[in-house]
């Protein structure tokens, strides 16, 4: 049973999408969890997949991965890099994900015959979801993924209404995020939407005790209690959710204006103050930094940033660890494909390939690889990237002619990369990958071990093809060092090159495991590499 104490923050939205529900959720969290809560997250999805790993990057941006496997939203990656929680499959449900679990019921009979209704076997799953998550902690933090008005989300907000009833109204909040636009040419802001917003939450049955407005410039207490008024809120529950230089300055924002205090007295939280020096000081290397490099990611997602979300930040980690702001270059490898790798990436102090799936743009990305390697530039390769790295090291060292991946060539001579055995009788795509932490040991005296610091790491993964163990042999000969393998599938899972200042690749995701203030060794020692060519090419 869960036990009497936990609390629960329900986090909607409102007037649009993409207002960053997900970072005022992740926010909040990092608030709270500095006044000393155990707490954790949940999200909502009103989408009816079963879970985000089916869907194109363009419609979802970036599938994140658990260490228990899951597919997941990407707002869980904000959770865990703004707290100390970590996320897993009872951390992300959708109403497939809902409606799959009582249909699999309604077929077993555990409903003995009863009309089966969204109200009230729909939102009493989601209701156990919400209660499964919140076992055993302090707070849970619930957003609700789309925008108040939306018909796909109702169950979930009609499930959210009914958990003031069941949980008690002491122990549920309600904080509703909204847009308050400045219009340029009046020189004013506008709460109308906000009202509106409000209005369409409190016909559903749920009245918000706290309003974050979004807005480019800072509300006024005369605009904030206007809000309060219109709204039916306490004068002093309207807080400013301003744009801010870098996403993790929010929660001293959000700090500053007061949100913790009045969370902690609406919930009646007895709590320490909140230390918030850690932060402050990451946030001051962020912004001030004393060095510069700049990176070319180069994939086929580049025109949505959203795609590489985990990457980006990962990256800034790297950044954080070196003192050092990070700049992105996004190549598209159709664009190398057509100009060249020596034309688009003569001014990357680095080079990254990161995951992806599919033929379109490989070519681009062993051109990346070759430019690279041959031109001694830090190279640093995730999933794919490390596969690229393997086909252009066989190609054009090996002298294998038509090496490639048997996920773009099925009939070619040199499979360097081959589909796993387990995948080979695997018909449904969705969560059937190789997905999740695995272990991977490494070998002593490579930059690979250097890096970790440690003989044995565990990363979380996100694949069906692998590197050919027929051609490890080939591959250490020539100087491309299997650096990495897991232990219990003899799987590659780490190649560097002998001789190279900087060249790895990573069959896992290690972005995952970045956090603002415990940087992925790698993609420190990536940037810190970068820094160094930097510095010869200047």
């Amino acid at each position: 049973m869960r036990s009497k104490k936990t609390k629960f923050i329900f986090v909607t939205g409102g007037v649009v999408s993409s207002l960053g529900k997900g970072l005022a959720s992740a926010s909040i969290g990092a608030l709270m969890e500095n006044r000393g809560l155990k707490l954790t997250h949940l999200k909502l999805d009103p989408y009816i997949n079963v879970d985000p790993g089916t869907m194109s990057p363009f419609q979802h941006g970036e599938v994140y991965v658990t260490d228990d496997g899951a597919e997941a939203d990407l707002d869980l990656g904000h959770y865990e890099r703004f707290t100390t929680a970590r996320m897993g499959r009872g951390n992300n449900f959708t109403t497939g994900r809902i409606y799959q679990s009582v249909i699999n019921k309604e077929r077993r009979g555990e409903y003995l015959g009863k009309t089966v209704q969204v109200i009230p076997h729909i939102t009493d799953e989601v209701k156990a979801a919400i209660r499964g998550a919140a076992e055993g902690q302090d707070l849970l933090i619930v957003e609700i993924g789309g925008t108040v008005g939306d018909i796909e989300s109702l169950p979930f907000l009609e499930a959210i209404r009914q958990m003031r009833y069941d949980a008690g109204s002491e122990n549920v909040l309600y904080v509703h995020l909204t847009l308050v636009p400045f219009i340029k040419t009046a020189g004013e802001v506008k709460t109308k939407p906000t009202q509106h917003s409000v209005m369409k939450l409190r016909e559903i049955g749920i009245q918000p005790d706290v309003l974050l407005c979004r807005s480019e410039v800072a509300l006024s207490k005369e605009i904030k209690d206007k809000i309060a008024l219109f709204c039916s809120v306490e004068p002093g529950a309207v807080f400013t959710a301003r744009d801010v230089e870098t996403i993790y300055e929010l929660p001293l924002e959000l700090h500053k204006e007061g949100l913790d205090d009045k969370i902690a007295e609406l919930l009646n939280i007895w709590s320490r103050a909140p230390r918030m020096e850690k932060w402050e000081r990451m946030v001051q290397t962020v912004k001030h930094p004393s060095k510069t490099c700049r990176i070319a990611i180069v994939g086929k997602y580049v025109d949505l940033v959203e795609s590489y979300k985990s990457l980006n930040e990962a990256l800034a980690h790297g950044g954080i660890a070196n003192d050092c702001r990070v700049q992105l270059d996004f190549v598209d490898t159709a664009d190398i494909e057509e100009k060249g790798a020596d034309a688009l990436l003569a001014s990357a102090d680095g080079v990254l390939v990161p995951g992806g799936f599919g033929a379109r743009g490989t070519e681009g990305k062993i051109a990346a690889v070759r430019y690279a390697r041959e031109k001694k530039v830090p190279y640093f390769g995730i999933c794919l990237g490390l596969q690229m790295a393997c086909i252009e090291f066989a190609r054009n060292v090996l002298g294998l002619s038509g090496a490639n991946s048997a996920e773009f060539d099925e009939k070619s001579p040199h499979p360097v990369v081959h589909l796993m055995e387990a995948q080979k009788s695997v018909t449904d795509k969705g969560g059937t990958m190789r997905l999740g932490a695995y272990a991977c040991v490494l070998k002593s005296d490579t930059l690979a071990r250097s890096l970790y610091g440690k003989d044995e790491v565990s990363e979380r993964h996100r694949h069906r093809f692998e590197v050919n163990n027929a051609y490890r042999s080939r591959f250490e000969e020539k100087g491309l060092v299997m650096s990495g393998v897991n232990p219990q599938l003899n799987l590659v899972e780490v190649i560097e090159l002998a001789g190279h200042p900087f060249f790895i690749g990573v069959q896992c995701h290690p972005e995952f495991q970045s956090r603002p203030m415990a940087p992925h060794p790698v993609f420190a020692g990536f940037v810190r590499a970068a820094l160094e060519h930097h510095g010869v090419a200047a």
